[in-house]
């Protein structure tokens, strides 16, 4: 598919939606971009000069009239009125990244999961860079895999992060090498059931052919069963079992197992990462990188030297003796659970948000056990009270504003206590996304040193 000449609406004009909106128009798409809000942005003025037409602050059927393709932003769900009536007229649906793909000369390596994607995506990046491979790192993280894409080679590789929401729209999307690392409730708000965002995780594989691989957490039994609906070779990593082929810990040093050879690649403890979470990000890192040619020399330098990704249990400042972390990526409870659980306990923590109305069992006995002082809020903040004090969590308190959060953390910590900032909650209520909640909590800290 050219797209030159083809008329092609996008919905949702967040990053996403503008980038492919811009790319579509450079390939001489008459493109339409439309968002139900009427807000303008900045980028628009160089979308109109470029000819993009914006239809903002409504998404009605008029929009389809004589539309040959319907491309969605990750924020747009295939349960869209408007998407429902274009299959309904027989319009192609697809998403931002089944374009990244059509447009995409070089082989994909795609890495999904509840948790974890950011860094393993990241790490498996720059253990193929340290390899001398030419590597373009996009999708869920940094600019639209659309715009990434456009100045990579036949020669490159591309490794892309990649959601459940974006993944609802693909069509022929087909990575070389996919990876699964994980799988809990998450976003069913949205998918409506498990079972569904299950099947929305599986799509990153489905078109994939015998000589492509599929990397699977052989730990999780929901991620190993995948491998019976694979058409690919589905190659195992672990942090509990003994695997004779894939990645997996030996005497706490990661190896890779394959075609009967096991090679060391790093000791966990000469990792700059830490907690049991980011082992088994290390593990699938190792394992997506070998197959795609990197030496252990290459991996193992990498994961001696990583320090990890912005906003995921980030190092902030120290003052008076207690450490201050931002963890603002942990946007349900599995990825807040992590958090706790890589600290022996002592711990402020600040969590709220726009609520997922996921289960809070696994939270908050957790935080029973490792948490001093709990501080909450947002639009969760009272489902979450009262879940915390039906588990005897103690020391509860309840604030309206994030800067208030921050302050109250400060007044109560005393060493050997830390202050993380893990929400378990997305930043929607007070935030444009999750980037902006690290970055303000950042600030915050900051100006109380």
């Amino acid at each position: 598919m050219t797209f030159a000449g083809m008329n092609i609406a996008v919905l949702g004009a967040g990053v996403s939606g503008i980038s492919v909106a811009q790319v579509l128009r450079r390939l001489g798409a008459h493109v339409i971009l439309s968002d139900a809000k009427a807000v303008e942005k900045p980028e628009f003025a160089a979308l109109r000069a470029a000819g993009v037409r914006l239809e903002l602050g409504y998404q009605d059927e008029s929009l389809l009239t004589g539309v040959d393709l319907l491309v969605l932003s990750p924020g747009v769900s295939i349960y869209n009125p408007l998407v429902e009536a274009a299959q309904v007229q027989g319009i192609p649906v697809m998403s931002e990244i089944e374009v990244a793909y059509r447009l995409c000369p070089a082989p994909i390596i795609a890495i999904t999961g509840t948790n974890g994607k950011t860094t393993t995506t990241t790490l498996v990046g720059e253990m193929l860079k340290a390899a001398g491979r030419e590597v373009v790192v996009g999708g869920n993280i940094g600019l639209a895999l659309s715009q990434e894409v456009a100045g990579i080679s036949e020669h490159g590789i591309v490794v892309a992060e990649i959601s459940s929401f974006q993944l609802e729209g693909v069509v022929d999307f087909r990575p070389r090498i996919a990876a699964v690392l994980n799988l809990t409730p998450d976003h069913l708000d949205r998918h409506r059931s498990l079972d569904n965002y299950k099947a929305m995780k599986e799509r990153i594989f489905r078109n994939q052919r015998p000589d492509d691989y599929l990397v699977l957490n052989y730990d999780d039994p929901l991620v190993r069963d995948m491998a019976e609906r694979a058409p690919s070779q589905a190659v195992f990593f672990s942090r509990k079992a003994r695997l004779s082929t894939g990645a997996r810990l030996e005497d706490e040093t990661i190896v890779m197992c394959w075609e009967g050879k096991t090679e060391a690649i790093c000791p966990v403890k000469e990792m700059k990462l830490f907690g049991a979470h980011n082992i088994e990000n290390a593990l699938a890192a190792s394992c997506v990188a070998f197959l795609a040619g990197a030496d252990a020399g290459a991996i193992g330098a990498v994961l001696r030297t990583f320090m990890g990704v912005e906003h995921r249990i980030e190092p902030v400042a120290e003052i008076r003796g207690v450490r201050y972390y931002n963890d603002s990526k942990a946007t349900n409870p599995e990825s807040a659970i992590k958090a706790l659980e890589a600290f022996d306990g002592h711990i402020i923590l600040i969590a709220g948000g726009r609520d997922k109305k996921t289960d809070l069992t696994e939270f908050m006995e957790l935080a029973k056990q490792k948490v001093d002082h709990l501080i909450l809020l947002g639009e969760a903040k009272e489902r979450f009270y009262q879940a915390a004090a039906a588990h005897g969590v103690t020391n509860i308190h309840l604030v309206d504003k994030f800067e208030d959060a921050v302050t109250l953390a400060y007044r109560l910590a005393r060493p050997p206590q830390v202050v993380l900032l893990s929400p378990a909650c997305a930043s929607y209520d007070m935030f444009n996304n999750y980037e902006e909640r690290g970055r303000v909590f950042k600030e915050l800290v900051r100006q109380l040193k």
